[in-house]
């Protein structure tokens, strides 16, 4: 294993100096050309790569992920192994794995999304789809299956010779890969931790038996699986105990057992990093996207942040907002919605169509109930860190009303930036509302009259609520952070090794 670098501890959180490899989809590096064919180099997006950032900046550890782009394995290709990469002072170790293109087409467009994604957002018609085919077979033996597999190959390699290896993965891209590891090496430790809600039992039927059984062997080849929430463990417990034979399931020390094998099912719910945000905030592009949001507010501004995922619920939002306008007209020509959506998935045929009703519906809103000088609704499609935290700013009320959310983290980020104590409605269906309840008007998702309702108690709370609620939000948000839900699993990881050692 190669040296702690300069300035590093070797362990965190009493966790020896194992190797310790970090596997997902997407890695913390993503390659390109600029216009003159050099290679450039950026951060890998998402709020995984951010937490997971955190640990690799106090423990050297290798990260293995999939090969984006032809860059990628080109550049994986003339590092002969792992990319050593400096980036936003964080050294980086990086494994790029490349698969064969259709295989990963399969892997991602076919099964990952949306199969499993909708499989565990709950967003399946049943009535109507899907349609499990020849091509989702074949999608699934020869595209996640050998995916997995190249990622697994890659793991084993890294770990080939050493002792007491920690794996740690990541997310609903990798379910199958724990039980080709496990195969290889018995010994090692392996770690999961899924981002996205687990869902109930039936939803899971939805998948051949072949199929479902074969994601539930790979997950219970894992010592650990994290979740965001208590509520999600329960519901892999119950999954556990309905569809899988052979097993025995502990549902209060939250372990399933299989022969001598034990998984243990653990809550980590994710922070967030408040004190980036709060640099950020105070920033020259944040004070430039600041004057538009300025100019653009009437007296009360309405804001949703969120990809253009059907998870989200964009759809019932903005009728909850067409439903408000309609019953409280003295609220015309006072109050904006500003909805900052980032395309998500447009080669997946329900995600164009979605943002084409998303699209239609604000025209009609907007005909409805619009002037020759107001616009309720203000749509911006595109992605921005700087202008997104110059809405957080400025909200009155932050819309998140999402259908199933594993954490939902513009809950939490919107609230540590804001500036004039806004109120959140937040679903009841998102994992962070287990831990923000006190402090928000919660809903029902699909309740759009109850989100109607929300609305106008917000725009309309005395002044002295709004701010309890907005000071017990900074409270939590600011009590734990990214490195915290490192530390956390961390703790447990060793806790185990001590019990399986003893």
């Amino acid at each position: 294993m190669p040296a702690p670098r300069p300035n590093q501890p070797s362990s965190l959180c009493g966790v020896d100096s194992s190797p310790l490899i970090i596997v997902s989809n997407r890695g913390p590096l993503q390659f390109d050309r600029d216009e003159d064919g050099g290679r450039t180099v950026r951060r890998g997006g998402g709020g995984l790569v951010t937490a997971l950032s955190g640990l690799v900046s106090h423990r050297d550890a290798l990260w293995i992920a999939s090969a984006m782009s032809d860059e990628d394995v080109a550049a994986g290709e003339e590092a002969g192994g792992a990319i050593e990469q400096e980036l936003d002072g964080i050294d980086y170790r990086v494994r790029l794995v490349g698969s064969d293109p259709a295989a990963y087409d399969r892997f991602y467009n076919v099964i990952a999304n949306p199969i499993l994604w909708f499989i565990q957002h709950y967003l399946w018609d049943i009535s109507n789809a899907p349609d499990i085919r020849q091509q989702e077979i074949d999608a699934w033996d020869y595209g996640y299956q050998t995916v997995n597999q190249d990622i697994a190959d890659a793991v084993l390699a890294e770990i080939e010779g050493e002792e007491r290896p920690l794996v740690m993965l990541h997310d609903y891209h990798l379910y199958t890969a724990p039980g080709m590891i496990r195969a290889g090496r018995p010994d090692v430790f392996l770690h999961h931790f899924v981002h996205i809600p687990w869902s109930q039992p039936d939803s899971w039927r939805i998948l051949p038996t072949r199929i479902r059984s074969t994601i539930y062997e790979g997950m219970l080849a894992n010592d650990i699986i994290g979740f965001h929430t208590h509520a999600y463990c329960i519901n892999f417990l119950r999954c556990c105990d309905e569809l899988v034979d052979g097993v025995e399931v502990d549902y209060n020390a939250c372990e399933v057992r299989s022969g001598d094998h034990r998984t243990l099912a653990r809550a980590y719910p994710l922070g967030i990093d408040a004190e980036r945000l709060k640099r950020a905030a105070a920033s020259a592009e944040v004070a430039e996207a600041e004057r538009e949001v300025l100019e653009r507010r009437r007296q009360h501004l309405i804001i949703r942040v969120d990809r253009a995922d059907l998870s989200k619920n964009v759809l019932r939002g903005f009728t909850a907002f067409d439903t408000f306008l309609t019953q409280h007209p003295e609220f015309r020509e006072k109050v904006t919605f500003i909805a900052h959506l980032q395309p998500s998935r447009q080669d997946v045929p329900e995600y164009a169509e979605y943002l084409e009703r998303i699209e239609a519906l604000v025209a009609v809103v907007n005909h409805r109930h619009g002037t020759t000088d107001w616009m309720p609704i203000d749509l911006k499609i595109y992605e921005n860190f700087h202008d997104a935290v110059a809405r957080y700013k400025h909200f009155d009320l932050l819309m998140v009303n999402s259908l199933f959310d594993g954490m939902n983290l513009v809950a939490k980020e919107a609230p540590a930036v804001n500036t004039r104590d806004g109120v959140l409605m937040l679903s009841e269906n998102t994992g962070s509302h287990q831990e923000l309840i006190d402090h928000v008007i919660s809903v029902n998702p699909f309740d759009i009259q109850e989100q109607a309702d929300a609305i106008h108690r917000a725009l309309t709370m005395p002044p002295e609520e709004r701010g309890r609620r907005a000071e017990g939000l900074r409270e939590i948000i600011f009590s734990h952070n990214p490195g915290d839900w490192v530390d956390h699993q961390l703790e447990d990881i060793e806790s185990l090794r001590r019990t399986l050692t003893a």
